[in-house]
């Protein structure tokens, strides 16, 4: 008889805030006025802007990050984790046209993440990658058909405005190039236990 159990999972969080629609509006306005005034850094982004890594320092950001960590809240609560989460860093994405980031992890995090700002059709799918090395040095052929979850090499999340993706900072991920006509904002982050620096 054959038994299967799965081991090792990567656990991928999402959360969707009811707040997001008034608390968007403004977070857009912010985020689009800082750009503005600040040349912003040179990290993953390509032909997009990303702005420093304190954030969560500015008290105009405090309702996100409020939010942000009711989310980890939960998470901890179902990783079982001890110590509180601090929030490592934050900073604002804004991805014009042809936009892009390229494939990274986030090193000294332990869970990382994305919240959608303002987000169209086309405007970039957040892609995470398998993580595991052995299947990697293998691509099986299989059956020409939908497969689960469980057999998937990538996953692609669209983004949507108002929704929280969290995921452990050593999973590989990248965004594709927005191939809409509008910006796309959003704000990643890095948490990690109190204790660790």
């Amino acid at each position: 008889m054959l038994f299967r159990r799965y081991f090792f999972p990567t656990p991928i969080y999402v959360i969707d805030i009811p707040e997001a629609p008034s608390l968007n509006v403004q977070l857009e306005k912010d985020i689009m006025e800082w750009s503005q005034k600040d040349k912003g850094v040179q990290k993953t982004n390509i032909k997009g802007w990303h702005s420093t890594t304190n954030m969560h320092q500015n008290p105009e950001y405090k309702p996100i990050v409020d939010q942000l960590f009711l989310a980890i809240h939960q998470i901890w609560e179902a990783e079982l984790l001890d110590r509180k989460p601090k929030l490592g860093n934050m900073w604002a994405n804004i991805n014009y046209p042809n936009a892009y980031n390229k494939s990274h992890v986030h090193p000294n995090s332990l869970f990382s993440g994305v919240y959608y700002v303002k987000s169209l059709p086309n405007s970039g799918k957040l892609i995470l990658r398998d993580p595991r090395p052995g299947p990697q040095s293998i691509l099986p052929v299989r059956k020409d058909m939908e497969k689960p979850p469980a057999l998937w090499s990538e996953v692609d999340m669209e983004p949507k405005e108002g929704r929280i993706i969290i995921f452990p900072s050593w999973l590989w991920h990248e965004v594709e190039p927005n191939k809409s006509n509008e910006t796309r904002i959003s704000i990643s982050f890095n948490f990690i236990q109190e204790g660790f620096q």
